[in-house]
């Protein structure tokens, strides 16, 4: 006889791209950037696609240097100090995910982030948004030994919830977020309204669930946690 799947004990969100707009403080810092250097701004769309691959990325997007040449260090930490500066003005949380992060803790679920954001702006964003419900742990780089894609950060969301990596459903806009969501052994969400690079397919990535717009996270998620409700037994 086959063992039932054990029930959803959390829901684990990769940031930018996934819970999280980014995208418009990212593009002022980097069309900010490019003006410095006497250069005109990109299309919005165009920086968007990219968020979600870091601020080496766009310094390759914005300036066609790669890491490793000489200006590309002083670029990115340019950058990186601008985005600072901006880091919480135009961010938001996608749309629906503020009554989402309700729905979960009203089912006496956990809820964290697993992301590749350094710690650092990280938790200047997060502190600048003031999330409620605030998640429960927030995972960064720079709290493993190996990032994204590589399992390590849910193995530790695992070990925080108390739960096997199997119980827990984790989303993400790249990738490399539903690489290590396999790799883990957690369910995997695709967030297909996230930043897709032109040349990505996320009917590629093989995510056991792929949603085009935040506002279907809700049923599907409330649908998977009702699916693995244990089966009362009869007296």
């Amino acid at each position: 006889m086959s063992q039932s799947p054990l029930p959803i004990r959390a829901i684990v969100f990769d940031l930018d791209g996934t819970l999280l707009d980014t995208a418009g403080d990212f593009i002022v810092a980097l069309n900010h950037l490019r003006r410095e250097h006497d250069l005109p701004a990109l299309a919005d769309d165009i920086i968007r696609r990219t968020v979600s691959n870091g601020a080496r990325a766009l310094i390759e997007l914005g300036f066609k240097v790669k890491e490793g040449e000489p200006e590309f260090d002083a670029l990115r930490n340019r950058l990186l100090e601008l985005y600072a500066q901006h880091i919480a003005v135009y961010t938001l949380p996608f749309n629906g995910i503020i009554e989402l992060l309700h729905d979960i803790k009203r089912c006496g679920l956990g809820w964290g982030i697993a992301t590749n954001k350094p710690e650092l702006y990280t938790h200047a964003l997060l502190d600048q948004l003031a999330l409620k419900p605030a998640p429960d742990i927030v995972i960064c780089p720079d709290n493993v030994t190996h990032r994204k894609p590589d399992p390590e950060s849910l193995f530790l969301a695992a070990r925080h919830f108390n739960c096997e990596p199997s119980q827990i459903i984790y989303l993400g806009d790249h990738v490399r977020d539903i690489d290590c969501g396999r790799r883990a052994g957690a369910i995997t969400i695709g967030c297909a309204y996230g930043y897709i690079d032109a040349d990505d397919n996320p009917e590629n990535w093989q995510a056991d669930h792929l949603v085009s717009h935040s506002f279907e996270l809700a049923p599907l998620i409330a649908n998977l946690i009702q699916q693995r409700q244990p089966i009362e037994q009869a007296p």
